[in-house]
């Protein structure tokens, strides 16, 4: 810092004229800078990660391990769990979780994914308890007890299958190949790649089928939203959908719906968050299309598919926002089914 030296005899009164002018002067508070929110540090970075981008938005993705994973849990797919994605000095997903445990069924962040059985699970009423059944993107996993499958459940892994993964600038391709002695076997693929000239996301699944058995499930993406780490609710944040949502039980004093729109008019609290069953879509592909924005803020996203929702769930906490879309998944032995979700992030 350059240091001015004062002439005190020339300049003694110079403090006291410029404290008379600057109070006869109109005061103008200086403008209030926004904060710039990027991926430039996220919590447990010392977790495997990869980073992609386009030169406009970046992302950083924890890597399934075994050993060092971020998330080692049994019930999401282990791979493109997003930490962070920027966008001219905004984000989008966060960790919305109040304690971390990389065991934890939903200690997770991003638009991760669950295969999840309409019932059940992928042969769990066919194991006995000790007994072995099948979570695709997690491995095979044990069932521990003799009570019905719960997605929160802390089953035991005892085969991840082979995790391969290649990065590049834009784009991450993460591949699992399994097999089991249970007659189910796959070998599943997602592609997680920034669009090169737009602030577009996109997932293409791949799953082939290698056993003998039939793979019936559904998949949804989770999604987590977190709007520059924003509190959930208050006047401007908005979901949108293509149809009138008709929820299964009544939302919280929070949350209204008008028209296509869900309205979060109110801080969500702790114990009184939303989770409801929705219907009211179609079997249009078109209507799996939710845009979460903050307007007050000018940010949000924008969720597509290429495949029709099958089911659809709407969870919100103080945190995060998450509209989950559900796509069924039947791959007979030695066919192949894909599918691709798209997210298009905004600000302005």
């Amino acid at each position: 810092m350059t240091r001015v030296r004062q002439e005190l005899c020339r300049f003694a009164l110079l403090p006291a004229f410029a404290l008379l002018s600057h109070a006869a002067l109109p005061q103008t508070p200086a403008p209030s800078q926004p904060t710039t929110h990027t991926c430039d540090t996220i919590p447990h970075s010392d977790h495997p990660t990869a980073r992609i981008g386009n030169g406009t938005m970046s992302a950083v993705i924890f890597l399934p391990d075994e050993q060092r994973g971020f998330y080692r849990g049994s019930r999401f797919d282990w791979s493109g769990v997003v930490a962070c994605a920027s966008l001219n000095g905004h984000t989008f997903f966060g960790e919305w979780f109040n304690r971390y445990d990389p065991m934890m069924n939903d200690a997770v962040t991003g638009p991760v994914e669950e295969f999840r059985h309409p019932t059940s699970e992928i042969g769990y009423d066919d194991a006995a308890p000790g007994g072995l059944f099948l979570k695709l993107g997690v491995g095979i996993v044990r069932r521990i007890d003799a009570a019905p499958y719960h997605f929160g459940g802390a089953y035991p892994i005892v085969d991840h299958g082979r995790w391969t993964v290649r990065t590049g600038k834009r784009s991450i391709i993460f591949r699992q190949e399994l097999h089991s002695a249970l007659g189910y076997a796959y070998e599943y693929e997602k592609i997680l790649t920034f669009d090169k000239h737009r602030n577009i996301l996109t997932l293409q699944h791949r799953l082939r089928n290698l056993g003998s058995k039939p793979i019936d499930t559904s998949v949804y993406d989770h999604d987590f939203f977190m709007l520059d780490n924003r509190p959930t609710g208050g006047p401007g944040m908005e979901l949108h959908l293509p149809f009138v949502p008709v929820p299964e039980k009544p939302l919280p004093a929070a949350a209204e719906i008008d028209g296509k729109t869900v309205r979060f008019v109110a801080p969500v609290e702790p114990r009184n968050g939303v989770g409801t069953y929705i219907t009211g879509y179609s079997s249009r592909v078109s209507d799996y299309d939710f845009t979460f924005e903050d307007k007050d803020s000018g940010i949000g996203v924008q969720q597509t598919s290429d495949a029709p929702l099958v089911k659809m769930y709407l969870w919100a906490t103080p945190k995060t926002v998450c509209p989950e879309g559900y796509i069924a998944i039947h791959v007979a032995p030695g066919q192949t089914q894909s599918w691709a979700i798209h997210y298009r992030f905004f600000s302005r």
